[in-house]
């Protein structure tokens, strides 16, 4: 347990409440906008979400600019609510194929995982060029 002031604490919820929101509405943004079937942008969306969270995470480690603050804000606000586990299992069940869903499957946690590893390199990148 942290020894946070209360009113801290209390300011952080209040800011992850406010990057949820944010998350959460411009997902629901993309999927008005984005063509194609819905798999596709929840694909997309993870993917984006894995790389900007490796970033953010390994950033930490790397240069420090960000604060603890804005990384729980960035990272368990926004990004939790824009990245959407649920729904990739819900859509990826309704494709039907077991070929289909596979391939979903193979497609959200490759992507993710390279994701990641993208944003940890360009959190590198920044430390690099920051000096």
């Amino acid at each position: 347990m942290t020894n946070e002031h209360p009113l801290v604490r209390l300011e952080t919820a209040v800011l992850i409440g406010i990057g949820g929101f944010a998350g959460s509405n411009l997902r629901y943004f993309l999927d008005g906008v984005v063509p194609g079937p819905q798999v596709m942008g929840t694909l997309g969306v993870n993917a984006v979400g894995s790389v900007a969270l490796g970033f953010i995470l390994y950033e930490a480690m790397h240069s420090g600019l960000l604060g603890e603050q804005t990384r729980t804000v960035a990272a368990t606000g926004f990004l939790s609510s824009f990245t959407t586990y649920s729904t990739f299992a819900v859509q990826t069940t309704l494709l039907g194929s077991p070929l289909w869903m596979l391939l979903n499957v193979l497609g959200n946690y490759a992507l993710g995982f390279a994701g990641v590893l993208a944003g940890r390199e360009l959190a590198r990148a920044v430390k690099v060029s920051d000096g």
